[in-house]
């Protein structure tokens, strides 16, 4: 009682200070260039000390949301966290577009890299005299999700599989958006998505289980190095929960991610994720709980509401009137937003050291050159039997659904120009080609009536009607993306048939938008007719009541949305038939190039993952036919991610991979199919043969699922590393170094050329599941013909270090490691083995309280939430759920278990050497009424256990399991 008096007078005196607080004044002159806070001369932390006491509470709290208002009493501008910038700005208007993030770590290129995010760093700052809607100089970028699975919608916006390489690439493109100078920022690039953010279905529900050695050595790893290096600012939360504690709420972005700096980092939640705490995952009872939990895990700014910040400031002032925050919270957090402004300039004099950047730097001629530079060297070739390079003949011809197109991506800039393949293949020959896209045309005849369906000419098309006109109006293209979405493209105007919410009109360049209302099926009936299915991706939506199905709606035939049963049925009469086009087009050529791949915005993308890894059908068929018709035919494929490829891949002398590589992709693949360049790229994920290689995509566990290069023992399509070129390397013997090893590298062939340099380590002995090889340096190096270059590649024994779960901490095991390098993972050309004096890890101590999440091994279980503020717990999701604890060290024998538990009625059994092996007793658990109330029971153990030995803790279905003990036999 008297504990709740104290309380209740606390809350009424914070209350009260608050009332006062949200009243105060400041000097009328406080924006005065006098001020501390506006010296640049002044260390940051004093200007923002400075700053910081001149607000008001109010005016704190305000800081607070992604729309931050103007104090212009301060002479203080608004401020907006969040502009996109992941290859390059985008949404803002034309700028210059470089290869999707996946190309660009297909160079391996880190100095490459930086220059770069140098460039995008200063076209974002090349909009800030205008400072368009959604301008801002926080950028939303790199992302550094690790690319575990290839079918994750979001693909092309990570590096790679490998949390090396993918830390050196985002620390490479993170210093070249700061700028390199920790006080003075360019801009402020945020990293995203933290943390194990890889599947797009049910992402804001679905739970991330990481044991902590996936945790340490594989997630976090991939977000550290850009922020210990400054070359990042903050990271994003994602919206995925990770051990059942959604991200918005995660303490690590308190606890570990701001352990990797001594800077103020600002950290920001994904778009509309704290509502989600309240909503979808309903972790939260109100929204002042669910902001203030977020504020006090390490939230410092709120991406919630679009530009409406009302819901949040309200949300965090009662927070605050019911003691739920105190106003130290919000200083935190107001520091964290306020130490990257003034590090940004904007209050020293004309906006600081990169104020008086221009429009001018906006595709400038430097960055239309570096562009081009990226995608080339971001080309990856996959196969040549001596096809590539090819011969500069006019007589060539370029075919494909991507042959005359650049498409781009959700987070791509606007082009401000296009080089599409078959231009650059033209400019580089200095003539035309022959050419033709490989698709069908087509016309949709009502079989009941006898109308054609009807398109609308000139730039805006007119909704699509049921007309007698056979003519060119009534035609359309049909490009074929894999998963039967196909895309129609009016031959009256060529633009795309889309929905509009009201009807369908054939309006667009290309597919786009967040439902991507350019997508459709045409359902073959067992008549041989055809239903006209609209496939936008809002129907997959559950909200979604609309029928789908097309067919005239009103007298004149205008089409809309109908139940099956009212959908017409269309004959498909093929106007011109796509295969033979092309074959007619490659006949008789000196060479014939096939551009094949995805468009951007269909099957696979943010919020939708692949459900097929493969080509699409009528592609790889289009690739066949073209192949036939003329044997010199080599093959681009043009999308985001790996591809089974299928028959295509033995049946083609010649096969290039690039991403959607921006402005310049015509000039790069023509530079790289004609020799003037020579490709090196190299492949930064695994090619799986198929997609029953993998398990389910909501599995994070790598090192029990056997995934990525790292475990994967099966033997892929291409490896991770992977890549081609038109010249040969021989590699020298491996040498130690006083920092690492050292090869001799010689370009023994007749052209200039690339090769990366990879340097990968493999313990052979532990007491944990080791990588079968692990990438620990790289160097992309330029040799001459018959040039040798040594390259050193540094290897601290430090990196050998792995997480020990029987005490939490990094650790070198003594012993032997094999030390490779070579041009992939999987062509190793030189080795050497490693003796290094470290530790050995000692036997378990299971006397000592031990968390439960620090097993070896297990089945049936699933990684939860201890307490919504912190903590992981295990929970049984089967009866005979066990975990393994190995080498256990006993002694004399344990005489009781001691256990905390949480859930459901149920049992905890110790067993010895197997789930089913020897019982040495039995813990009874009554259950609770919350799984975040635990009980602690004890068990006798009754055997002589004794030794080291391995353990097993069986447990019931709905246990929770937070941790445990064996205490010892008396005098043991």
């Amino acid at each position: 009682m008297k504990g709740t008096q104290g309380r209740r007078r606390t809350t009424l005196a914070v209350a009260l200070a608050l009332i006062a607080s949200f009243g105060a004044t400041v000097p009328v002159h406080a924006d005065d260039p006098g001020y501390p806070f506006r010296n640049p001369n002044l260390p940051v932390e004093k200007r923002v000390d400075d700053l910081l006491s001149r607000l008001t509470l109010d005016e704190k709290v305000s800081l607070l949301h992604q729309y931050e208002p103007a104090i212009p009493r301060l002479g203080i501008q608004s401020f907006r966290t969040g502009t996109e910038a992941l290859h390059g700005v985008a949404w803002l208007g034309q700028a210059t577009v470089f290869p999707q993030a996946l190309g660009l770590a297909s160079t391996w290129d880190p100095a490459l890299i930086q220059q770069v995010g140098s460039a995008v760093g200063d076209e974002a700052r090349g909009f800030q005299q205008q400072r368009p809607a959604g301008w801002g100089l926080n950028l939303w970028a790199p992302v550094a999700n690790l690319l575990r699975d290839p079918r994750w919608g979001r693909n092309e916006e990570g590096y790679s599989e490998d949390p090396y390489l993918t830390g050196s690439i985002s620390t490479a493109y993170g210093t070249g958006l700061t700028g390199g100078d920790p006080n003075h920022l360019k801009t402020a690039p945020t990293i995203k998505h933290f943390l194990a953010n890889n599947n797009e279905v049910h992402r804001d529900t679905t739970s991330s289980e990481l044991r902590p050695r996936v945790l340490k050595e594989y997630d976090e790893q991939a977000f550290e190095p850009a922020i210990e290096a400054d070359a990042a600012t903050g990271v994003m939360s994602s919206y995925n929960l990770v051990n059942g504690r959604p991200n918005t709420v995660n303490p690590a972005l308190n606890d570990t991610v701001r352990t990797w700096t001594s800077q103020n980092l600002l950290n920001v939640t994904d778009a509309f994720a704290p509502g989600n705490l309240v909503g979808s995952q309903k972790y939260y009872g109100s929204q002042a709980e669910a902001d203030a939990a977020a504020l006090k895990a390490g939230i410092d700014s709120f991406t919630d509401n679009d530009t409406d910040s009302g819901p949040t400031t309200t949300a965090v002032k009662s927070a605050l009137s019911t003691g739920l925050l105190k106003p130290s919270d919000i200083d935190t957090a107001a520091r964290s937003v306020l130490s990257i402004r003034v590090r940004l300039g904007e209050f020293d004099p004309g906006s600081g050291k990169y104020g008086s950047i221009d429009a001018s730097v906006i595709d400038s001629p430097a960055h239309r050159k570096l562009a081009r530079q990226a995608a080339t060297k971001a080309a990856v070739l996959l196969k040549n039997d001596g096809a590539l390079p090819l011969r500069k003949s006019g007589n060539a011809a370029v075919v494909g659904p991507l042959a005359d197109t650049l498409y781009t991506d959700w987070y791509s800039g606007s082009l401000p120009y296009a080089v599409t393949p078959k231009a650059g293949i033209e400019a580089k020959l200095g003539t035309s080609v022959a050419s033709s896209e490989g698709v069908d045309r087509i016309a949709l005849k009502d079989a009941a009536t006898g109308k054609y369906v009807t398109a609308g000419a000139g730039e805006t098309g007119a909704p699509l009607k049921e007309t007698s006109q056979s003519g060119v109006g009534s035609q359309f293209d049909v490009f074929d993306w894999g998963s039967g979405i196909v895309t129609l493209r009016s031959a009256a105007n060529h633009r795309y048939v889309g929905y509009n919410w009201s009807n369908f009109v054939n309006d667009q360049t290309q597919p786009n938008g967040w439902y991507v209302q350019q997508q459709f099926k045409l359902e073959r009936q067992d008549d041989g007719t055809y239903l006209l299915r609209y496939a936008g991706y809002e129907t997959g939506e559950s909200w979604w009541s609309n029928p789908v199905y097309l067919g005239p709606v009103d007298a004149d035939g205008t089409l809309g949305l109908v139940t099956e049963d009212k959908a017409a049925h269309y004959t498909k009469d093929v106007v011109r038939s796509g295969v033979d086009d092309a074959v007619a087009a490659v006949k008789g050529k000196d060479s014939a190039v096939v551009v094949v791949g995805s468009m951007p915005a269909i099957n696979g993308r943010e919020a939708h993952d692949r459900t097929d890894m493969g080509l699409a059908p009528s592609q790889e068929a289009l690739v066949m036919a073209v192949r036939k018709a003329n044997p010199k035919t080599v093959v681009v494929v043009e999308n985001s991610y790996p591809t089974t490829l299928g028959a295509l891949q033995k049946e083609v002398p010649a096969l290039l991979w690039t991403t959607h590589a921006g402005q310049e992709t015509g000039n790069a693949l023509a530079d790289l199919l004609y020799g003037d360049a020579n490709p090196a790229g190299r492949l930064t994920q695994t090619w799986y043969r198929s997609e029953s290689d993998l398990p389910s995509i909501l599995d994070y566990d790598i090192i029990k699922s056997d995934r990525t290069y790292l475990y994967y023992q099966g033997r892929p399509l291409f490896p991770f590393g992977y890549g081609l070129s038109y010249t040969t390397f021989r590699y020298g013997d491996l040498r130690r170094t006083a920092d690492g090893y050292q090869v001799a590298v010689t370009n023994t062939g007749r052209q200039a050329g690339d090769e990366v340099v990879q340097l990968y380590v493999h313990q052979r002995a532990s007491r944990d599941k080791q990588p079968l090889k692990q990438l620990q340096a790289y160097e992309r190096v330029s040799l001459r013909p018959g040039e040798t270059r040594t390259v050193r590649l540094h290897l601290p024994d430090a990196d050998l270090a792995h997480w020990d779960v029987t005490r939490s901490k990094w650790v070198v095991e003594t012993g032997a490691y094999d030390v490779m390098v070579g041009a992939s993972s999987s062509d190793i050309r030189a080795r050497t083995s490693l003796r290094v004096r470290g530790e050995t890890l000692p036997p378990r101590d299971l006397s000592a309280v031990t968390r439960a999440e620090n097993f070896d091994d297990y089945s049936a279980i699933s990684l939860v939430d201890e307490a919504k503020a912190s903590g992981t717990a295990v929970s049984a999701t089967a009866d005979g759920a066990w975990l393994k604890f190995t080498d256990a060290r006993l002694g004399a024998g344990a005489s009781t278990v001691t256990a905390r538990l949480a859930g459901a009625t149920g049992t905890l059994q110790v067993r010895l050497g197997s789930p089913t092996g020897r019982l040495l007793g039995t813990a009874h658990f009554d259950g609770t009424s919350s799984p975040y109330s635990y009980d602690t029971v004890t068990a006798p153990l009754t055997g002589a256990a004794k030794g080291v030995r391995n353990v097993y803790l069986v447990l019931s279905k709905g246990l929770r399991l937070s941790t445990f003990s064996l205490e010892p036999v008396s005098g043991g």
